[in-house]
């Protein structure tokens, strides 16, 4: 689902609404795709795009507004010299993206994997025509419906890939300006491991700000998940859950945390 709402200004009274209307349709059981916003003092809904027809679920609070930061690689007040900016649009990663893993782990005996993509924004409409075709020959959808709208915007996709079966999109965007988190603003998502119909939501993925130090993930059980930041640990080929750059993204950081079995997703914070 594509949740689409740009310069949107949002009262109190709206987002309750938003949430009372979530609530009555978010259900365990077919394993809805979930989306959580939080941080803004000036609350706008974000379009994050959604592999899956569930419902949307905002959470807000009042933190820190959320600043529009420049195009990849720069800052939103102080632009690069232009002499050293890529020019040549394989400098710019536009039709091979930069790849970064964000965790693995086993489930049901079966490895997963969650990356994600950054693609960089075409110029004009020659570039785009060739992204856009790059794009489809790695079974990735924009959200854009053609390639006009991917010039002068930046594309990510995270992916997901469960056992010997194609990745799957995630989450995903197009944009001009990425917004820069800042505080304990944080963007995420949680979805089921596997794409079976009754998979419940044991994947959470997410973005941070870049001062972020420590992510908590409460589980239905009770249980949580503390996902930190620093030097990725790895332990017999799987990393301890981290907050990590991304390549290519330097508006924020992202995590990745995996339910214990026999639970899932009940709520995501910045707690550090």
């Amino acid at each position: 689902m594509s949740a689409d709402r740009e310069s949107h200004e949002m009262t109190q009274s709206d987002i309750a609404f938003l949430l009372a209307d979530a609530a009555d349709e978010v259900e365990i059981g077919i394993a809805p795709v979930q989306a959580v916003i939080r941080g803004g003092r000036r609350r706008r809904a974000r379009r994050w795009a959604l592999a899956a027809t569930t419902a949307l679920v905002l959470a807000g609070s009042t933190g820190a507004t959320l600043a529009v930061a420049g195009l990849p690689g720069g800052h939103g007040d102080r632009g690069a010299p232009v002499a050293t900016r890529p020019t040549s649009p394989g400098a710019r990663h536009v039709y091979v993206p930069q790849t970064t893993e964000l965790s693995r782990g086993t489930y049901r005996g079966k490895p997963w994997y969650v990356d994600i993509q950054v693609w960089g924004a075409p110029r004009d409409e020659h570039e785009a025509d060739r992204q856009f075709d790059a794009m489809a020959e790695l079974g990735i959808k924009p959200v854009v419906s053609t390639p006009a709208g991917l010039i002068g915007k930046t594309s990510h996709f995270v992916t997901r890939k469960y056992g010997v079966g194609l990745p799957q999109q995630l989450t995903f965007d197009t944009v001009k300006h990425p917004d820069r988190l800042r505080g304990t603003d944080l963007e995420a998502a949680a979805a089921p491991i596997e794409s079976s119909g009754d998979e419940v939501s044991r994947l959470v993925v997410g973005k941070v700000a870049t001062t972020a130090r420590e992510v908590t993930c409460t589980w239905r059980d009770g249980r949580t998940t503390v996902v930190r930041s620093g030097p990725v640990n790895y332990r017999h080929n799987v990393p301890d859950p981290a907050i990590v750059p991304v390549d290519g993204y330097p508006e924020a950081n992202w995590f990745v945390c995996a339910a214990p079995e026999g639970t899932a997703y009940k709520d995501v914070k910045v707690t550090k």
